[in-house]
C-alpha cells in the first residue's frame, strides 16, 4: 500500500512513508544532498486529511473580514489579474527531526519524522499582499489573516477542515504567495494544487494547501491546528486536555542545520571526505556560520558557506576533512547573524507534540 500511495502522488520509490491516508512521507536525507532545489518527487508530503481533488476551473477563493471590498476569485482571475512573482523558499514541517525527541521520551500519536521533512522549491504565484490590497484590507495593528482549506482532518477535535493564520504584517510582506506553480510546473495536488499559500520563514503548517478562503480578523484563527496543535506545550502538559491557546504558538522557523552527507550509519573511504549540509535561520535572519567537530565538540572548524538559492531558503555548506579508518562522529551547529547558537541537545527541547527540534546535528559512521 505504501508503494501504491507513493506512486499515486508522484514520489520517488524510496520515500519513507509514515502514513498512507493521509499521505505523509519524507525522502531519505541523502536525496536532499543532490540539489539546492528539491525535485518535486523528493519533496516531503505532510497532510492531515485526504488530498482533495480540485480542478483549476472549479477552484474559488473568497477574501472577507476586515476588508472594504470582499472578493471571490477564480483561478483564471488569480493568475491573469495579478502580477506574477517567484520565490525560492524552504518549507519545513514543525515535526522535522522528531525521531531524535522520541529517543528522549515517547510522544504518542505523532509521526516519527526523521531528517527529510524539509525541502526547498521555487514557487510562483501572486503576492498575498496584492490580493489583500485588491480587497482594500484594513490597516490596523494586531490583525491576523486566516486561511481555510477543504481538506477534512479526522484528528482534529472536533473533526474539521484544516486552517491556520499569520499576522497581517507577515501577510503583507513581499515573500508570501498564493502559489500555483512549483519548480516551474503546475502545483501538484499533493502539494496543494491548484493554489496554496506559501509563507517563507514560517513552519510549513502555515503554508495552507488548497486554500479556499482568506479572512482578515482581529485575532488568530480558532482552527484546531492554530489554537490547539502546532504549539510548544510545557513538558508536563497533556495535549489531550490542553486548553485552546495553551503553550506557545509556532510561527517562524528556528535556527537549524543538518548534515546531508554522509548520513548516519554510512561507511566512507579513508582520505579526503567532503561533509555537506544546510543551515537555515529564522524569519528575517541569515545563517552566519556553521561549525563542525569530529571529536564530540571538543574542537571546532568552520565550514564553507555557499550562496543560498534564495532569501528565504536554506544555505548549503561543506567542508573537507582527512579521515582515518575507525569510527567517525560528526557534529554540526549553526550561528545566525545575531550571534544566536542552536541549543545543544534534543533532551533540552522535548515537548509533548515533538515540535521544533533544532538541536545540534550529528552523524556516526565508519571509515574504512
Amino acid at each position: 500500500m505504501a508503494a501504491d500511495a507513493t506512486a499515486t502522488w508522484g514520489k520517488r520509490d524510496d520515500m519513507i512513508v509514515h502514513a498512507e491516508l493521509p499521505y505523509n512521507a519524507e525522502p531519505p536525507i541523502a536525496a536532499l544532498a543532490g540539489s539546492d532545489i528539491t525535485p518535486i518527487d523528493a519533496f516531503y508530503a505532510r497532510n492531515h486529511g485526504p488530498i482533495p481533488g480540485i480542478a483549476p476551473n472549479q477552484w474559488r477563493l473568497t477574501v472577507s473580514g476586515r476588508v472594504h471590498k470582499p472578493l471571490t476569485l477564480t483561478y483564471d482571475q488569480l493568475i491573469n489579474d495579478f502580477p506574477r512573482h517567484s520565490v525560492v523558499a524552504t518549507l519545513a514541517c514543525a515535526g522535522n527531526r522528531r525521531a531524535e525527541l522520541l529517543r528522549v521520551r515517547a510522544i504518542p500519536g505523532k509521526e516519527p519524522w526523521q531528517h527529510g521533512a524539509i525541502s526547498t522549491a521555487q514557487w510562483c504565484g501572486a503576492r498575498l499582499a496584492d490580493v489583500l490590497g485588491a480587497a482594500r484590507t484594513h490597516v490596523e495593528d494586531g490583525l491576523h489573516v486566516a486561511f481555510d482549506a477543504p481538506d477534512v482532518a479526522p484528528e482534529a477535535r472536533p473533526v474539521q477542515t484544516y486552517g491556520g493564520s499569520i499576522p497581517l504584517r507577515k501577510a503583507m510582506s513581499q515573500g508570501v504567495l498564493l502559489a500555483w506553480q512549483m519548480n516551474s510546473q503546475p502545483l501538484p495536488p499533493a502539494h496543494g494544487g491548484p493554489v496554496r499559500v506559501v509563507v517563507p520563514g514560517y513552519i510549513g503548517a502555515r503554508s495552507v494547501k488548497w486554500v479556499s478562503a482568506i479572512t482578515v480578523q482581529p485575532s488568530p484563527s480558532e482552527n484546531y491546528f492554530q489554537a490547539h496543535d502546532y504549539r510548544i506545550l510545557p513538558p508536563d502538559a497533556d495535549p489531550a486536555t490542553a486548553a485552546a491557546g495553551e503553550g506557545i504558538s509556532l510561527s517562524t522557523l528556528a535556527l537549524n542545520c543538518d548534515i546531508l552527507h554522509p548520513v548516519d550509519g554510512d561507511v566512507v573511504a579513508a582520505g579526503a571526505l567532503t561533509i555537506r549540509g544546510y543551515g537555515i535561520a529564522g524569519d528575517g535572519h541569515r545563517v552566519a556560520r556553521i561549525d563542525l567537530s569530529l571529536d564530540h565538540g571538543h574542537t571546532w572548524r568552520q565550514a564553507e558557506l555557499h550562496p543560498a538559492p534564495g532569501t528565504w531558503s536554506w544555505r548549503p555548506w561543506s567542508s573537507t576533512f582527512d579521515v582515518e579508518p575507525g569510527r567517525l562522529h560528526i557534529t554540526a551547529r549553526a550561528w545566525d547573524d545575531t550571534g544566536t547558537l542552536q541549543p545543544q541537545t534534543p533532551a533540552s527541547l522535548w515537548n509533548p507534540g515533538g515540535y521544533g527540534n533544532n538541536a545540534w546535528a550529528s552523524v556516526a559512521c565508519a571509515v574504512r
